[in-house]
């Protein structure tokens, strides 16, 4: 099932994929692992804006590593945080999370397992609510 892969990105393509404000290119990770792990560069589709709605993800493992610009979220658990290159965060399972803004020229690495998830729209954390 495994087996070695490389991209380069002189041959990189970005498509669509889960956010409509993104674009995603895909590692070869998912299907050297029979889907057990993802790996993704995703760039900002400049002109576009991250529709903030408080969501979760179903799955193992979340990481996001910035390469450039900045994005910003808000975490249940430790609030509002900005990304700049060299930043990195382990998302916990099932954290519920928000992307507030990011730059035109984002663009960041995700790591996750498995490969496809759910995302799940929730309400905001009531310890927020009031803010």
């Amino acid at each position: 099932m495994t087996t070695t892969v490389v991209t380069h990105a002189r041959d990189a393509q970005y498509d669509t994929g889960l956010r409509a404000f993104f674009a995603y290119r895909d590692l070869g990770i998912p299907a050297a692992t029979g889907g057990a792990f993802g790996a993704h560069v995703i760039r900002a589709v400049p002109g576009t804006h991250a529709k903030p709605e408080w969501h979760t993800h179903t799955l193992d493992f979340q990481m996001v590593f910035v390469l450039r610009g900045w994005v910003e979220f808000e975490y249940a658990d430790i609030g509002r945080v900005r990304l700049e290159p060299g930043t990195s965060v382990y998302q916990a399972p099932g954290i519920p999370h928000i992307e507030i803004a990011h730059s035109d020229d984002l663009e960041l690495l995700e790591i996750t397992s498995p490969a496809e998830f759910e995302t799940t729209v929730v309400e905001a954390p009531r310890a927020l609510q009031a803010v």
